[in-house]
């Protein structure tokens, strides 16, 4: 490439950055006075704006200077109903829903497999107890029995026959041997002393002495042996063959009393009275031994048992006023107290057993059946209680809300109270009141702190004829 053509490429590159610069400064001179037009627009604006308020202010004031004053509203007066907040007992209401169960139940079941032979249809009827439910088959019991009673007299001859017959004979004939054993040693033993004295007087020899002797040895050798004799017969024969033979009767005896009781349960009583609520079978079916055949509930008292809290369990005892009140039926809620609290608890939901027995007269309860259960827990006797009416909550579960409490001027304020316990009557203030203070429990909704007040009439009655009594009582 020459020199020339380089100065021309040189040349022509300058040219175009020239162009370009003027292009940059033109573009910028266009962006600054539309700047500068919208700031002015802006500033226009704001200045007819607020030239317009001050006007507008100006007009109201100049109209509120021209009009007349207004007459003053006379004080608004409102009726209300109110309540002293007094220093009471109360207690917090617990509920939980129990199953009913009669005070005693019982299962009648068969002991022997027989025949029903006779059975009526009992299912909720009235039973007493004693009374015969059923009758099974049994006629073979009885043979069976008419059996056992031959064998019983069987073994009682035998008996008789063993103490009265060939043992007696024995006994009879070792006492003669005995007897006889006796004479014949007394009768020796007097030959010897006769001649043992004449011996001494030498009237007879010694042989003839010693022949005595001998004569008399021998008697009380026989006498010793039949002694023997019947002292052995005594102890081994006879007992021995007496004791078998009343075994035997024994035996045959627990024969004949197994019978008897087996035939016994052929006739199936009532063991309780109560209504029978369940009947399994009937006339004419077979009874297997220990099938059952009804139930039978005593339902005059009944137990109703319902899981509660272990922290609400610990402060209930046993005497404890409860409310039971039938989730199944229309019947009006009863009143019961608590006969049991359980020893332990559910591991798994937490919860305590708790028994509470109440009258079931009218039978109004059904067993199994299901009823809510209201114990009143955490007691106090020195609280302070206002109506439940008399507090507006912030929320319905807010433990903090307001009550008006109106003074002697008459004059409605709004006070800011804690509650504690609540129940649907009442309600435990624990801060805000001290006790004494009189407070709206009707028309106090939406009433303006500060309003004056007028108490109902029949209230200010009641109050008068209060003090009256008070003062005559003092």
């Amino acid at each position: 490439m020459t020199q020339e053509d380089s100065k021309k490429l040189r040349d022509e590159h300058s040219e175009r950055q020239v162009t370009a610069d003027v292009e940059t400064d033109r573009r910028a001179d266009q962006q600054s006075g539309a700047r500068e037009r919208r700031y002015l627009i802006i500033g226009t604006s704001v200045v007819l704006l607020t030239l317009l308020v001050v006007a507008l202010i100006m007009a109201a004031v100049w109209k509120l200077r021209k009009s007349p004053a207004k007459e003053e509203e006379p004080v608004r007066v409102v009726s209300v109903h109110v309540a002293k907040a007094e220093k009471g007992q109360i207690a917090a209401p617990v509920s939980a829903v129990g199953t009913i169960f009669p005070r005693e139940q019982a299962t009648v079941a068969a002991k022997v497999s027989a025949q029903i032979k006779q059975m009526a249809l009992l299912k909720n009827k009235l039973v007493k107890a004693g009374e015969v439910i059923a009758v099974l088959e049994s006629r073979d019991l009885l043979a069976q029995r008419n059996e056992a009673l031959a064998a019983l007299n069987q073994e009682r001859a035998n008996e008789r026959s063993v103490t009265t017959g060939t043992i007696p004979q024995t006994n009879a004939q070792d006492q003669k041997a005995l007897r006889d054993a006796q004479a014949k040693a007394r009768t020796a033993r007097a030959t010897y002393e006769r001649r043992l004295a004449l011996f001494e007087n030498g009237g007879i020899s010694k042989k003839d002495l010693e022949a005595s002797q001998l004569e008399l040895t021998t008697a009380e050798n026989e006498l010793h042996l039949a002694e023997q004799t019947v002292a052995l017969r005594t102890k081994s024969l006879n007992p021995n063959d007496i004791a078998l033979a009343a075994a035997k009767v024994a035996q045959a005896q627990q024969h004949l009393a197994t019978l008897d009781a087996q035939l016994s349960y052929s006739v199936i009583r009532a063991p309780i009275s109560g209504l029978v609520t369940d009947q399994f079978q009937y006339e004419g079916e077979f009874a297997a031994a220990g099938g059952k055949l009804v139930n039978i509930a005593d339902t005059s008292q009944v137990i109703v048992k319902a899981p509660f809290s272990d922290t609400v369990a610990a402060q209930l005892k046993v005497g404890d006023t409860a409310n039971v009140l039938p989730t199944d039926t229309s019947a009006e809620e009863m009143k019961g107290q608590i006969t049991l609290l359980s020893r332990s608890s559910d591991p798994t939901n937490r919860t305590v057993e708790v028994w509470v027995a109440l009258a079931n007269g009218g039978g109004r309860l059904r067993a199994n059946g299901a009823a809510q259960i209201t114990i009143s827990a955490q007691a106090k006797d020195d609280a302070i209680v206002v109506p439940a009416s008399a507090v507006t909550l912030e929320a319905s579960n807010a433990s903090e809300g307001t009550v008006m409490v109106v003074g002697d001027d008459s004059i409605a304020k709004e006070r800011k109270v804690t509650v504690g316990i609540r129940t649907s009557e009442k309600v435990e203030i624990t801060e805000g009141l001290k006790g004494g203070e009189t407070v709206v429990i009707e028309g106090n909704f939406a009433l303006a702190d500060g309003t004056k007040v007028e108490v109902a009439k029949e209230e200010k009655e009641e109050k008068k004829e209060g003090e009256k009594k008070e003062e005559e009582e003092k």
